[in-house]
C-alpha cells in the first residue's frame, strides 16, 4: 500500500511538471515587417575631425649650446626668413678663421699649380679641405642663426635667452593661413572619394558659416580594425577665423549610391552605449543585426550593416514590436 501511495504522488508530480513547463514556454511576438529595398540617394558625408595648422615646425638647431638671444614670443606673426634664434657663435666664428686661413693657402697652391710646383695631389688635398670647412660654415650658420622656413605665428616657446639647449625645441612655428585636417571614411565608399573633390567644413563657434577644403590625398589603405581609410584635407584660411585644434564637422557630397533607407523609430540603440541596431525576421524568428547609421532623410534613415552582408534587399525588417524582441525570438508576423 506505501509503494502504491509513493508511486501516485511521482505521477502527479510529472504531469504537474509538463503543465507549469507548457504555461511558462514565452508565445510568439506579433509583429509588423517591411520588406528591405535598395534605392539611389543623393550621398553626403558627415564626419567629424580635429584641425590643424597646414604645416608645423620644431625649431630645433642642430647644435647644442647656449641660446644668446630669441627674436620671438608665443604669439610672434613671422615670414618666410624671419630671424628667429641665435645661438652661441663660437662653433661658427672658429670654423670663418680656419675657412679664411685655408682659402688663403688654396689661393697660394692654385697659383704654384699653374707653374708647376705643386702636384696635382697637394691641389686636390687643399682644395678638398677648403670644401669641407665651406660646408661646416654653411651648416653652422644656418643652425646658429635659425630663420623661419616659412610664414606663421609662434605657437610654442620652451626656452628664455641664456640658456643652455638641449633636445626640446626651442621654439614651434604653424602655419594658420593654411590649415589641413585628416578625415577617416567608412571603407564602402573609398572607390567614390577623389583627390581634388570639394569639401564643406563647418564649426560650432560660427553657426551659419561654412568654410571650403578640397581633398588632397586619398591615403591608399584600409584600417583593418575600424574599416575606414584616411583623407587629408587642404583648407584655405585666409581670414584665419578658424585655428589649428578646433573641432569641426565635414560634410562630403559623393554623388548617388545604392542605399538601404529604413524607417527611423525601426532603428533600437543599446542601453548605455551608443550602439544601433535593428531586428530582421528570417521565417518566424528574430534575428538581430548591429548597424551604423548613415544619412537622414526627414523620418527615414540610412542603415550600413557592420557586418559585410548581414542586410540585404529582399531581407523583412521588423518596423513594429521590435522594442520588446530579443536574439532568437519566435514571431507572429501581422499585417
Amino acid at each position: 500500500m506505501i509503494i502504491a501511495a509513493v508511486a501516485s504522488l511521482v505521477g502527479c508530480g510529472g504531469k504537474g511538471g509538463e503543465k507549469a513547463a507548457t504555461t511558462t514556454k514565452k508565445e510568439a511576438e506579433k509583429v509588423k515587417v517591411m520588406t528591405l529595398a535598395s534605392e539611389r540617394i543623393a550621398k553626403t558625408l558627415e564626419l567629424s575631425s580635429t584641425l590643424e595648422g597646414y604645416e608645423t615646425m620644431n625649431i630645433s638647431p642642430s647644435v647644442t649650446g647656449h641660446i644668446e638671444h630669441i627674436y620671438v614670443q608665443v604669439g610672434s606673426r613671422v615670414g618666410k626668413g624671419t630671424l628667429l634664434v641665435r645661438m652661441d657663435q663660437t662653433q661658427l666664428n672658429t670654423t670663418r678663421i680656419n675657412l679664411a686661413s685655408t682659402k688663403t693657402e688654396l689661393d697660394r697652391v692654385t697659383a704654384l699649380k699653374a707653374t708647376g710646383s705643386v702636384s696635382q695631389q697637394v691641389y686636390d688635398q687643399t682644395k678638398a679641405a677648403y670644401d669641407q670647412l665651406a660646408e661646416s660654415e654653411r651648416f653652422l650658420e644656418e643652425n646658429t642663426f635659425v630663420k623661419a622656413q616659412f610664414g606663421g605665428v609662434i605657437s610654442a616657446k620652451n626656452y628664455e635667452d641664456g640658456e643652455m639647449y638641449a633636445g626640446q625645441p626651442i621654439l614651434t612655428l604653424t602655419q594658420i593661413s593654411r590649415l589641413k585636417a585628416i578625415i577617416n571614411i567608412p571603407e564602402t565608399y573609398f572607390p567614390l572619394v577623389k583627390q581634388g573633390m570639394k569639401v564643406d567644413i563647418e564649426s560650432d563657434i560660427y553657426p551659419g558659416q561654412s568654410f571650403q577644403g578640397t581633398i588632397e590625398i586619398v591615403y591608399p589603405t584600409i584600417d583593418p580594425q575600424s574599416h575606414t581609410f584616411q583623407a587629408k584635407l587642404n583648407i584655405p584660411n585666409s581670414g584665419e577665423k578658424i585655428r589649428p585644434g578646433m573641432y569641426v564637422r565635414t560634410r562630403l557630397g559623393v554623388g548617388e549610391v545604392d542605399a538601404i533607407v529604413v524607417p527611423y523609430q525601426s532603428v533600437l540603440k543599446l542601453t548605455g552605449s551608443n550602439d544601433r541596431y535593428v531586428f530582421v525576421a528570417d521565417g518566424t524568428t528574430a534575428r538581430r543585426v548591429a548597424v551604423t547609421l548613415g544619412q537622414r532623410f526627414d523620418d527615414r534613415i540610412e542603415i550600413i550593416p557592420v557586418e559585410n552582408g548581414a542586410l540585404k534587399a529582399g531581407d523583412r525588417l521588423v518596423v513594429t514590436g521590435q522594442a520588446r524582441l530579443v536574439d532568437g525570438d519566435n514571431l507572429e508576423i501581422v499585417e
